[in-house]
């Protein structure tokens, strides 16, 4: 059972991440100029050699494991405040420390701080929610704060491209988490994230018949004439009511302007609130017929994050958090977004998960990528106060 901050501890952690803010963004720095764009196995090696070190040094008895990934690298676990009882449901906390961001960006848009902001590639989403959730441990260390479960830190090294092997990891930690606490950027303002769609991506193709568009057209059948019909007809499945939305934003096809094609393709992201709706979706989809019947159509693909639900679970932890949060005197909101998490896996296999408890900023996979430094100190205050209540 959750128990109240009391207002003590509040002032404690509070002076704690003021105090470390100077040490901490240095970490931040160090760890945002190691480049670690999904995929690229150097800079995941050098950024979660990092990470992992840093979290043998925390004061505090940790169990830090590697899990190869032979494309992405390696994904961090970092277990703490466990003691001998291996089984204990744990408060997961999750991340990642891949970025979009390609190599060379650094230079071209390196470490500033302007107006309040620190502008770096990578800082927002997500090394510096990385770096202050290893903080958090320490100030529970630090200052006799025991948290009342085990907490497990997961960062994944492929979350940027869709958790291939990430997945797995995450909703094994899910199943056995007392709570999970998604370290992913915050929204405009400053908002947890009780709500996020789920996604859905796939290939439509159609194969028609060519011919000489100026001699024979009536013994062709067009790819492309048949895929702009089923891309009309795949965007009438959006409802915005619903949170349904559909997305026909690649489309290929054909050779020369005088032949009738015989090949086309679009790709197609599907969003959704619900996964009534996304399995409504999909059903339709995968089960498109052409126009013509001269054309022959093929879809590929299916669900990929399922969504984060604002459940009545979901809602409680979320009041909880809200409740910390003012004691530390800041107000902490909420919203629904559209982009998915790792959280929506965790939420799938039936965790109960807040999301976006990072730093607050803008930017996120953009060249104006920051974070606003007078928020670093109560967000690591909020989560080691959530570690200790939980």
């Amino acid at each position: 059972m959750a128990s109240e901050l009391k207002q003590s501890e509040a002032n404690a952690l509070g002076e704690y991440f003021a105090g470390r803010e100077g040490e901490l963004l240095s970490f931040v720095r160090a760890l945002v100029e190691i480049e670690s764009p999904s995929g690229d196995l150097e800079g995941n090696a050098a950024a979660v050699s990092l990470l992992a070190e840093a979290a043998r040094n925390l004061g505090v008895d940790t169990e830090v494991t590697l899990e190869s990934d032979r494309v992405y690298g390696a994904h961090l676990r970092i277990r703490a405040f466990g003691g001998r009882d291996a089984d204990a449901a744990a408060t997961l906390i999750l991340g990642h420390t891949d970025t979009v961001h390609p190599r060379g960006s650094i230079d071209a848009r390196p470490w500033r701080e302007e107006d309040g902001r620190i502008y770096a590639p990578g800082i927002f989403d997500m090394k510096a929610n990385c770096a202050l959730a290893l903080e958090s441990l320490r100030a529970c260390a630090t200052l006799g704060l025991r948290p009342k479960n085990p907490v497990v830190i997961l960062l994944t090294c492929d979350e940027e491209v869709g958790s291939q092997s990430g997945r797995a990891l995450v909703e094994a930690e899910a199943r056995r988490a007392a709570h999970v606490l998604v370290f992913e950027p915050s929204a405009p303002g400053g908002r947890a994230k009780t709500a996020r769609k789920g996604t859905s991506s796939y290939t439509v193709r159609a194969t028609g018949r060519a011919a000489h568009a100026g001699l024979d057209p009536e013994k062709g059948a067009s790819a492309i004439l048949e895929i702009a019909r089923q891309i009309e007809r795949l965007h009438t499945l959006g409802d915005a009511a619903r949170g349904v939305t559909v997305n026909a934003g690649v489309v290929s096809g054909g050779t020369r302007a005088n032949v009738v094609a015989a090949e086309a393709r679009t790709e197609v992201d599907v969003r959704f609130s619900t996964m009534d709706d996304a399995l409504r979706t999909e059903e339709t989809i995968l089960n498109l017929r052409p126009f013509d019947e001269r054309v022959r159509l093929s879809v590929e693909g299916g669900i990929n994050r399922p969504p984060l639900e604002r459940s009545a679970a979901v809602v409680a932890l979320y009041e909880h958090a809200r409740r910390v949060a003012s004691i530390l005197e800041f107000e902490l909101g909420e919203t629904s977004v559209g982009g998915a998490s790792d959280g929506n896996f965790a939420a799938a296999v039936g965790a109960t998960v807040l999301d976006g408890l990072g730093i607050e900023g803008d930017g996120a996979h953009a060249a104006h990528e920051h974070i606003n430094r007078g928020d670093i100190a109560r967000r690591g205050a909020l989560l080691a106060g959530l570690l200790v209540t939980l």
